[in-house]
């Protein structure tokens, strides 16, 4: 249907820049997303960076459990500003626009940390299913080198993936289609720009996605039935409260993420509609790495002592120095 003059097009419109519509029809809305997403933002920021540090200067957290959830967090800063900041300047400009380099940069840092995140979270329901079910050998399956190989395949291949679906995606003629109705660049909204049938790159995307979203959340799954089983055997009942709360954590997390994902990926670009896939965006870029350090800490007696060990530290460092 369409032949030379379309792709050279297509290629023509790669080399401006993007319009980012977002909500720019409703400024009222967009005034109330910016404010949000600023305080959203500077939060996850805070949190994410407390768990981090907290995690590496108090020796009672050097463990598989908290250099998973580092790992976390630190995947989280990165998602978030790789999004955040363009979509601040967005919402403040009355252009909305991204460059094409940009636009790439954003879909493929964005894609990878999505996908790394889908991994660890896999990674680390494993790690607790070793903890509680396999409790006697623990230290031996966790040891730090294959806690190191864990984490380093997760961002492999994740960056990887990413890297294909990015080039297959930005090739795609779009006959100078450059207004995209979404809030940050997302690979389904960048399809719907297409001119051209794009029935092999969403095929594309659902393959990836029951590997890097149904796969890992089966896994999670089957980790934690048999956890539940393992939790129920225990006999005292603050040991069970005790696994309960670090296992309910991490499925609170899980299901957040895996939800809003799996609504944006498992589905054709062409059924989603534009409101919903803007919510959701947001919510797993924005909402999901704010809650997250939030979650993991709430009730977390062993982060709370080591806050308050680096900050009494800290305290008495200074008190040294005057």
């Amino acid at each position: 249907m369409y032949g030379k003059g379309a792709v050279e097009d297509g290629n023509q419109s790669s080399l401006g820049e993007f319009i980012l519509l977002g909500v720019s029809d409703q400024p009222q809305l967009e005034l109330l997303l910016f404010v949000l997403i600023l305080i959203s933002y500077t939060m996850t920021l805070l949190g994410n960076t407390t768990i981090i540090v907290v995690s590496w200067l108090d020796p009672h957290l050097h463990t598989p459990m908290y250099f998973f959830l580092s790992n976390l967090s630190f995947l989280d800063l990165c998602y978030t500003t790789s999004i955040g900041p363009q979509m601040l300047v967005n919402f403040h400009s009355t252009h909305k626009s991204i460059s094409w380099a940009g636009c790439v940069a954003q879909l493929y840092i964005s894609l990878s940390l999505g996908c790394t995140e889908c991994l660890l979270l896999a990674i680390m329901a494993y790690d607790r299913y070793a903890a509680v079910c396999q409790p006697l050998r623990y230290t031996a399956i966790m040891n730090h080198r294959f806690c190191l190989q864990l984490v380093a395949s997760a961002w492999l291949c994740s960056f990887g993936n990413s890297m294909l679906h990015t080039i297959r995606t930005m090739r795609v003629p779009r006959c100078g289609r450059n207004q995209i109705d979404n809030l940050f660049c997302e690979l389904p909204a960048l399809l719907k720009l297409a001119c051209v049938d794009t029935s092999a790159n969403e095929a594309e995307v659902l393959a990836s996605s029951v590997i890097f979203l149904l796969v890992p959340l089966g896994f999670i799954l089957m980790s934690y039935s048999y956890i539940g089983t393992a939790i129920l055997k225990i006999r005292s009942a603050k040991g069970r409260l005790k696994a309960f709360n670090t296992c309910a954590s991490h499925l609170a997390v899980v299901s957040i993420f895996y939800g809003t994902g799996i609504s944006t990926y498992l589905q054709p670009p062409s059924s989603n509609s534009q409101h919903q896939g803007k919510i959701v965006g947001l919510f797993y870029t924005m909402v999901a790495p704010m809650l997250n350090p939030l979650i993991y800490t709430l009730r977390n007696k062993e982060v709370h002592r080591a806050l308050q060990r680096t900050l009494r530290r800290n305290m008495t460092a200074q008190r040294g120095l005057s």
